[in-house]
């Protein structure tokens, strides 16, 4: 789809992952919001529209709202393209090699997709201004994770000491958002998010592993939950109320880059004490079994967000609690499972 950018029509904005947890919950809001919505996404054998497929069937419709494109952060040319032919009013860069264990074990692509391909959409964007002399608002997923070992609480000028491939990738990305802002006058900020979670987070990451762990063994399918180290701590907020602050962020009069956090910090094994104290079972240790082979080679200990600078200016506040995320997250597996 082509679009004829009529302004009248309302905002036009391009994510890019839009198949993982926090593209889908921004997509609901941005078209709740009446925006025309455009996703990349990377072509597979199998499908990865399982966060979206409740929006999907609009893709068929005359007028519709939302369109999803194949592409991939790896592809500068196909990125340089859909810029041109969709004119977007906004860039949500979501999309990345975004699981940090594995970014040990494939950093040269975790490096490429999640470092580089920042790089190559302000590329496009800076190509596209100067030919075209319309402005593009760009938004950047920076990470806690680029905080490293650096002292708590974590705010917009606490310095980087990244801890990972994915840490050191995602810095990359956040000072290139920065250069681009600065040498190239392009609207462009970092939304420096905690760790956020939900119904829809991705079955390898730690807390749906512990959630999701939980119904299958209540479901009769599993007897034990395999996880690493249960003393890393970390500052856990609700997804979709992170979306509402990528959006925000983009609606200022000037870019800046902001923290966002809940200013709470949790270990692992609070999540799964409350987790297994949820779903009604008896004492955790039963159930959970630690497996060295998820060790990271070096780790983060404790992350803790600061983020008043997001209540001052954004006037954005979290309002899901730790514990009511854990609830959320825990009925919604039980409830995939059958078992509410």
């Amino acid at each position: 789809m082509v679009r004829k950018n009529n302004k009248k029509q309302g905002k036009i904005a391009l994510i890019t992952g839009i198949t993982g947890q926090d593209g889908s919950y921004l997509t609901e809001f941005l078209l709740a919001k009446n925006y025309e919505v455009h996703g990349v996404m990377r072509r597979s054998s199998s499908f990865t529209t399982g966060r979206i497929d409740h929006l999907l069937p609009e893709i068929h419709q005359k007028n519709r709202k939302l369109v999803v494109h194949y592409g991939d952060l790896a592809d500068a040319n196909t990125i340089r393209k859909l810029l041109y032919a969709i004119k977007p009013d906004e860039i949500y860069n979501l999309g990345a090699q975004s699981h940090v264990r594995v970014s040990f074990d494939t950093p040269e692509y975790t490096a490429n997709i999640t470092g580089l391909g920042t790089l190559r959409v302000l590329e496009a964007i800076k190509d596209y201004q100067e030919n075209t002399g319309e402005k593009v608002k760009f938004y950047q997923a920076s990470s806690s994770e680029m905080f490293g070992s650096a002292p708590p609480p974590q705010n917009e000028k606490t310095p980087f000491h990244p801890r990972s491939p994915y840490g050191v990738a995602k810095v990359f990305a956040f000072h290139t958002t920065v250069n681009y802002r600065e040498a190239h006058g392009i609207f462009a900020v970092n939304g420096i998010l905690f760790n956020h979670e939900s119904p829809r987070r991705g079955a390898t990451f730690v807390t749906k592993k512990i959630t999701r762990g939980i119904a299958r063994i209540l479901a009769g399918k599993d007897t034990k939950i395999y996880l690493g180290n249960l003393d890393a701590k970390r500052d856990w907020g609700y997804a979709p109320e992170y979306c509402e602050a990528m959006w925000l962020m983009l609606q200022q009069d000037k870019p800046d880059d902001y923290v966002i956090g809940t200013g709470e910090t949790h270990s692992v094994r609070e999540f799964v004490q409350f987790a297994f104290k949820t779903a009604g079972l008896g004492n955790y240790k039963k159930y959970i079994e630690i497996d060295p082979g998820y060790y990271r080679p070096s780790e983060v200990n404790l992350l803790l967000a600061d983020p008043s600078k997001a209540k001052r200016e954004l006037g954005w506040e979290p309002k899901t609690k730790f514990k009511d995320l854990v609830k959320i997250m825990v009925e919604a597996d039980l409830k995939n499972e059958g078992l509410l």
